[in-house]
């Protein structure tokens, strides 16, 4: 239970349904971060105080036990420690991906039993489906009723084995429906609370990082000319337009690659951010096994994109060449590809580089 309404609500529909319920949540922030700038609602941050004391009314309000899980350490080893060190590697990681795959579908899981409670299954908020076929014997992982809050990007990374104690109560409901059921069981002030839109609350991720993990260098456009310094590669991603300073040009240049190895930002035309393909690896796959031979499917390169069709080709034992039927902006090494087959998550796995003609 985060707090939020849609954890609230799935605690409540578990009970209605005669389930035993038990509510927990993990407390991850150690303060060891200095938050600077606006402030907003997210997952990491001192907000987390709040959010556990709201989960806590919530479950009193629906009449179960509730325990919060210190997982402070494990979190930062799991996926601070990820964020920073792919960031330093030039490229733009996903944390939420990473969160849900070792932390909590998998770490508080630990430690709760360790704690001493027993339960049978896991239930979340996320907006996804569970199916299991009787006569395969596998779990598949499925989009939720409502296309615009799936979240199943964020969860390609989990193992069947996980999947099959999970329970998502929400993946056929609406959204709406489920802030008029909050209102309803007397829990207006967590169904008007602001969604986490980020997993950080501070404007800036430089917040992670020393002044020396990260020196300024040169930004350097298709040519080789130096047009100006960055201020090191921790600021920047593929894409970006804004924060380059660089003045005086007669057109907009965005940031197409980050060379981490030689501290270079390279710009160029909008252009050249468009890519035929890409290279993934480390690889988890949910409806099918490895394929050993080129599979069609569709492909979310980021979570708020429609997928978009393309072959996926065994490139060596641990990673998948993407040809998409379309060139694609802005593929950016560290973010996830997940493969669908229409409402079926196929699989998916780390975008390692992009494939440009």
């Amino acid at each position: 239970m985060s707090g939020g309404v849609d954890s609230s609500v799935t605690a409540y529909l578990l009970k209605k349904q005669g389930h035993n319920v038990i509510g927990v949540t993990m407390k991850i922030c150690d303060g060891s971060i200095p938050v600077r700038g606006h402030s907003r609602s997210s997952c990491y941050g001192p907000g987390e105080d709040s959010d556990i004391e709201a989960a806590q009314k919530a479950a009193s309000e629906i009449g179960i036990p509730f325990y919060v899980i210190n997982l402070q350490e494990e979190y930062k080893q799991a996926v601070l420690e990820y964020f920073r060190g792919e960031y330093l590697c030039g490229k733009t990681p996903n944390p939420c991906v990473i969160c849900n795959q070792k932390i909590k579908f998998g770490l508080l899981l630990d430690k709760a039993h360790q704690s001493g409670l027993s339960f049978d299954l896991f239930a979340t908020g996320h907006y996804a489906r569970i199916e299991r076929d009787a006569l395969s014997k596998r779990t598949f992982l499925k989009k939720s009723f409502d296309a615009k809050k799936d979240q199943t990007y964020f969860l390609y990374r989990l193992k069947p084995e996980q999947l099959d104690k999970t329970l998502f109560p929400l993946g056929d409901f609406l959204k709406d429906d489920v802030r008029k059921t909050a209102v309803q069981i007397g829990l207006k002030d967590i169904a008007d609370k602001p969604e986490s839109q980020d997993f950080y609350e501070g404007d800036c991720y430089a917040d992670f990082f020393q002044d020396s993990d990260s020196q300024p260098g040169a930004i350097i456009d298709v040519s080789g000319r130096i047009l100006g310094r960055h201020r090191g590669v921790i600021h920047y991603t593929i894409g970006q337009r804004k924060g380059l300073k660089l003045g005086g040009l007669k057109d907009p240049l965005y940031v197409i690659d980050i060379d981490s190895c030689n501290n270079q930002i390279l710009v160029g035309p909008r252009e050249y951010l468009l890519a035929g393909g890409l290279i993934a690896g480390e690889l988890n796959w949910l409806s099918i096994s490895a394929p050993s031979a080129p599979i069609k499917v569709s492909a979310k390169i980021r979570s708020s994109q429609p997928e978009k069709p393309c072959e996926v080709i065994p490139f060596d034992s641990h990673r998948v060449r993407v040809d998409f039927e379309e060139p694609q902006m802005s593929i950016t090494p560290g973010q996830s590809i997940v493969f669908y087959d229409g409402d079926v998550v196929v699989g998916g796995g780390v975008i390692q580089q992009a494939i440009k003609n």
